[in-house]
């Protein structure tokens, strides 16, 4: 078969109508700041392919075969999973029950990890591999969560889940079982989302946007051609290549679903292809059910809820901008919202069971007792031809092939005490979002400790987490700890020198001569006597080394958490406190050489996540000695840099007390700070108002992501601007 090529020719802000190039990685429109961004297509050229009856027959039977329409014209071999093209099945029992011929269902229940979202997950993760992206941030009220861990676990991209609590035990073993990070968010689904762009945010992560982001919708919209081509299929062509059905029925948490599957029948309609558009039947829980809420108001938005249904994946109490797109096309072609109580969803569940020998999860189930409703009611007319999409059944991963030590939990704080009726999503996340990341940033920090000795591993491992709340993997070589660092790249490892099989040298070695992990500190445990050349390796690949029986165990933690940029061991615990260095003495340790003479550069950090910290400390210690100067917030960074005159700034620009921008116009109001070069080092997606800002900034000497940084890139600007 030839190679058939995506006919993409620009992408279109869906709320200002500003027309721009090709990048289905775009996050915002460049002129109102809108995520709400579509892609558009050649559909002269498509419309005289498609048309033809002959053009599919050697096409592949998945999503893939839609080329043309695609953003991405092909799958990845290494990643897909033949997503697609799942089957188109009659209700016979139903149509007996209610004497009504031409039901049918989608069943997507079929698709790799049994739900709707593998299609979404094929496409952005495939999106992300071309992106050259290994890291990424998802909210998730469950069926995106496994099929993204899945998709992710094929293309060796690190997925880091956020679930709210609510979610089944089963799907968050599920997902950690493809080896995501998962995080239990103790909160609404809504907070969930703003735990994990906040997260993403700090560690400079991609986010995936779900409904909002190109790939995500694009993917769904195959679920539209599929449906016209099987549904024609299904009445002998006898209205031609194509068939649209009267109704396209579906429960809805997000509207990722019948976004993309609308905008799919929008574009066959737009190229001829079909003579009408569908009914949509867009039914919510009642708890949770903000959408039809709004339409039965009559309102153009719909205000959020807190959600109250014991159906968690339908649980989006803020549809935002999705619910103006599937108004509109209610208002425009016909259909209808309505919500389902739990009750109604778990009766229903059964009975599309025990009548048509379906196992449903209970967001199917929903979308089942709205088709009931729907037709009792005589809103669907007789005749009338309904496709319903089986969203999906997930299989549970049994709880002891993975229990939940791999799930992080993580409290959001009630804002106050108030009713919940009158505590909205964003008065919480308000008020418990900060403390909930400071925590998180903690939980997430993870250390890794390598020891052949059993005794050894679990006393540093109870050590640490009598202190803190980390994660702590064990290896018992060299050789294990390399796999585990695969699955779990740690943040520092803690290795003793000799084990079997591979020991702490050779491990040392690869560690520092691999880019990936060649800024991963590691602290030597041993009890190994050492001779010089062993002190001159250590000397240039660990951070220290401790013999064992030889030191004070607080001691050690308290290095470690040092070492890892972390916040002084809590001394209200009942342990002694830690004296904490001045800035003077603290840059008087930073800027001696081995010969004891000052370093020539002074570099100074602003930058509120250790880990960003300690990354950039790292590179720049890589490279050649700076006398190097941390703050953790903007007020102390202008203390810093107003005692100590440094020759660099490397700024972030989201900063808890004041903004990167407020630092930059401070400096500029005196005249020889103003001319101190700045390094603007952020994972803020920066709007054009915000980048002529920094374009009038003169000390400005460049502006690098997060979520692209590259170590050697780093380097060259830092030495070009100090050269």
């Amino acid at each position: 078969m030839a190679l058939i090529h995506s006919t993409l020719t620009h992408i279109v802000c869906l709320e200002c109508g500003k027309s721009m190039p090709v990048d289905i990685m775009a996050a915002v429109c460049p002129r109102c700041g809108s995520g709400w961004l579509d892609a558009r297509y050649d559909y002269d050229a498509v419309r005289d392919v498609w048309s033809n009856a002959g053009s599919f027959e050697r096409r592949p039977t998945s999503l893939w075969r839609y080329a043309e329409l695609l953003p991405i014209h092909a799958p990845d071999p290494e990643i897909t999973l033949d997503e697609g093209y799942t089957p188109l099945l009659r209700l016979y029992a139903y149509e007996r029950m209610y004497d009504h011929p031409h039901l049918y269902i989608k069943d997507e229940r079929q698709g790799p990890t049994s739900s709707f979202k593998d299609r979404q997950a094929a496409m952005a993760v495939t999106a992300l591999k071309q992106a050259g992206i290994s890291e990424c941030v998802l909210a998730s009220t469950g069926n995106a969560a496994a099929a993204y861990a899945a998709y992710c676990a094929r293309a060796g991209i690190k997925l880091w889940l956020f679930l709210t609590s609510l979610v089944p035990s089963e799907k968050m073993r599920e997902a950690a079982l493809y080896g995501a990070e998962v995080v239990k968010v103790s909160g609404t689904y809504d907070e969930t989302k703003h735990v994990a762009a906040e997260f993403a945010k700090r560690r400079g992560i991609h986010l995936d946007r779900g409904a909002k982001a190109v790939p995500g919708k694009e993917s769904m919209k195959t679920l539209g051609f599929e449906i016209a081509e099987q549904l024609a299929l299904k009445f002998d062509q006898e209205q031609g290549r194509w068939m649209c059905p009267d109704w396209y029925i579906q429960a809805v948490s997000g509207g990722i679903g019948p976004l993309g599957v609308w905008k799919g029948f929008s574009e066959l309609y737009h190229m001829g292809l079909i003579d009408r558009m569908p009914k949509l039947g867009i039914v919510q829980a009642a708890g949770c059910a903000p959408m039809v809420q709004a339409y039965a108001e009559g309102k153009a938005t719909a205000d959020p809820v807190v959600p109250k249904t014991l159906i968690t994946v339908l649980a989006t109490g803020d549809p935002g901008h999705s619910y103006v797109q599937l108004r509109d096309a209610v208002n425009q072609w016909g259909g209808a919202m309505i919500a389902i109580e739990d009750g109604e969803t778990f009766a229903a569940m059964r009975r599309v069971a025990s009548k048509s020998g379906l196992s449903v999860e209970p967001a199917t189930a929903v979308a089942f007792a709205g088709l009931e409703k729907l037709l009792s009611d005589g809103t669907i007319r007789d005749g009338e031809v309904v496709v319903l999409n089986c969203s999906g059944h997930t299989f549970p991963a049994e709880s002891h092939i993975l229990g939940d030590q791999y799930l992080l939990n993580l409290e959001i704080a009630s804002a106050r005490n108030l009713p919940m009726d009158k505590i909205t999503a964003v008065d919480r996340v308000e008020e418990g979002l900060s403390a909930a990341l400071k925590h998180l940033d903690e939980q997430v920090t993870t250390i890794l400790v390598v020891d052949d000795n059993p005794n050894d591993r679990r006393l540093i491992r109870r050590l640490l987490q009598a202190h803190k709340n980390y994660r702590v993997f064990e290896a018992r070589n060299g050789a294990e700890a390399l796999e585990v660092l695969v699955d779990h790249r740690p943040d520092l490892v803690v290795a003793d020198l000799t084990m079997p099989e591979m020991d702490g040298f050779t491990l040392l070695e690869r560690l520092k001569s691999s880019p990936d992990t060649a800024s991963i500190p590691v602290v030597v445990v041993s009890a190994k006597t050492l001779t010089q050349t062993d002190k001159d390796l250590l000397g240039r690949y660990s951070e220290s080394v401790w013999t064992k029986g030889g030191f004070e165990t607080r001691s050690l933690v308290d290095h470690i958490v040092e070492t890892l940029g972390d916040e002084p061991v809590d001394t209200r615990r009942g342990n002694r406190p830690r004296r904490q260095r001045s800035q003077q003495e603290q840059i008087s340790l930073v800027r001696k050489t081995d010969a004891g003479e000052l370093a020539p550069h002074t570099v100074v950090i602003v930058e509120d996540n250790p880990s960003e910290r300690r990354l950039l400390r790292r590179t720049l210690e890589n490279a050649r000695k700076f006398a190097i100067l941390e703050a953790e917030n903007g007020r102390d960074g202008l203390k810093i840099i107003h005692e100590h005159r440094p020759d660099l700034i490397v700024l972030d620009l989201m900063l808890p007390d004041m903004d990167g921008f407020s630092v930059l116009r401070a400096l500029q109001h005196d005249s020889v700070l103003g001319e101190i070069p700045v390094l603007v080092y952020t994972g803020k997606a920066l709007s054009p108002t915000e980048l002529d800002m920094l374009n009038e900034i003169k000390s400005l000497s460049a502006v690098m992501e997060k979520s692209s940084f590259d170590k050697t890139v780093f380097i060259s600007r830092v030495e070009e601007v100090l050269s």
